[in-house]
């Protein structure tokens, strides 16, 4: 069995304790990250689904203008050329 002396103690003690303060130190910062993560990850799920809705959306709309839109094309195409 290896005896270790007061020296040794006090050394080993002290390397436990800036240890341990090094990790509370550096806890927060990896929460931090840990939640910019979550959240990315979030944001970028909720950008996909929308694309999704919008791409069933679009699929299902009939691509002919309505009359409302022929009839202010229209308007804007003589209000440009008369100016």
């Amino acid at each position: 069995m290896v005896s270790m002396n007061a020296h040794q103690i006090e050394g080993l003690i002290g390397m436990v304790l800036v240890l341990g303060i090094l990790v509370l130190m550096a806890l927060p910062s990896v929460l931090g990250i840990l939640r910019d993560r979550r959240i990315d990850r979030q944001i970028r799920q909720a950008h996909e689904d929308r694309g999704k809705r919008e791409a069933q959306k679009s699929s299902s709309r009939s691509t002919v203008p309505s009359t409302a839109t022929w009839y202010a094309d229209g308007r804007r195409s003589k209000k440009f050329v008369s100016s």
